[in-house]
């Protein structure tokens, strides 16, 4: 029986020097290679048909976590904002236009579009998750009817 004892005991610590009791080297040991930070934007929108940036800067490749926020109080129907990048080249003017008649898809049109938020209304905010274009200077705006002339900016990728 004290045989049988030791040997369990002696298997016990002998298990115990195998686990690691320190997390920093665990995680340095289950590090990926291939990880890649987020990079957070947080953009505010409001009542007055303001962004408070114009201008974003990205490195190309790079994920991008974009938070929408709108601080106004009128309804996304009457003040809605959403953030959307174009693609590269997209006339903003057409663009807008095509935008008017995309009511359904929340004035998004089927073409041009990098990336986009959601329409949102005041006190809302809305988040999207994407990886930045290649190297160039894109426009984004709201396409909320009639704000892209004053909710607009550039989206540059390094």
């Amino acid at each position: 029986m004290n045989m049988h004892f030791l040997s369990l005991t002696i298997a016990f610590l002998l298990a115990l020097t195998g686990i690691n009791h320190n997390p920093g080297i665990a995680a340095m040991n289950n590090t990926n290679e291939n990880f890649q930070p987020v990079k957070t934007i947080v953009i505010n929108s409001n009542d007055q048909m303001r962004f408070d940036t114009n201008e974003i800067r990205v490195k190309a490749g790079e994920k991008i976590k974009l938070t929408l926020n709108h601080t106004g109080k009128l309804p996304k129907n009457a003040m809605g904002h959403n953030f959307v990048l174009l693609e590269a080249g997209t006339d903003v003017a057409k663009f807008s236009q095509a935008a008017m008649n995309a009511k359904a898809t929340e004035y998004i049109p089927s073409k041009g579009v990098i990336a986009h938020t959601k329409l949102i209304g005041g006190g809302e905010s809305t988040t999207i998750e994407f990886t930045a274009p290649k190297k160039g200077t894109y426009e984004f705006i709201c396409s909320f009817p009639g704000h892209y002339a004053m909710m607009k900016g550039k989206f540059i990728v390094e």
